[in-house]
């Protein structure tokens, strides 16, 4: 798939085919194209831990509260970003600069995920919404967890939506 089409068609992904596993070989190129992302001094701040089977259903709970997030009970694969600390030179720009490298980090990592899982016709969604101490013990760690990105099949329901963006204008300066 062209890269254009692409992020043309990739979206959040809001019901997942309950009866499809991912295969293997689409996770390892899942989790190469995330070791390749750029972060600040190579640092790769951060930490994946690949939840699946009964470890997916108990992050996908801990990511449900009220009418939130339902369509995650079928979501195969859930992705627990967690935090890992920076490396030397990182630290220091980030103090000095005043700017969270990490963070930045975490959304280059999420972007290469996430596009690289729609290139393989995964659908995935990143999940802002979760119980950090229920995610911790599913996946085994007491970093702070940063951010999580479920993955499987759209299910048939799961239509190409028409992107609602602002305009272009809205969004971009040029200076010379």
């Amino acid at each position: 798939m062209e890269f254009s089409e692409l992020i043309l068609t990739r979206q959040s992904c809001r019901s997942y085919d309950a009866e499809r596993e991912v295969e293997d070989e689409k996770i390892e190129k899942i989790l190469e194209a995330a070791r390749l992302s750029p972060s600040a001094c190579n640092g790769q701040p951060y930490h994946l831990t690949v939840c699946k089977g009964d470890a997916a259903k108990k992050v996908a709970s801990a990511c449900m509260g009220g009418a939130r997030n339902g369509f995650l009970k079928n979501a195969p694969i859930m992705i627990v970003i967690s935090e890992e600390p920076y490396v030397e030179r990182a630290e220091a720009g980030s103090k000095i600069m005043k700017l969270n490298y990490r963070e930045m980090d975490i959304g280059l990592l999420s972007a290469q995920i996430t596009l690289m899982a729609a290139s393989l016709s995964l659908g995935s969604c990143m999940i802002g919404w979760f119980s950090e101490e229920k995610v911790q013990e599913v996946s085994g760690t007491d970093k702070k967890v940063h951010l999580i990105i479920s993955l499987g099949y759209p299910s048939e329901d799961d239509k190409i939506r028409t992107k609602v963006r602002k305009q272009k204008e809205e969004l971009v300066s040029f200076v010379e």
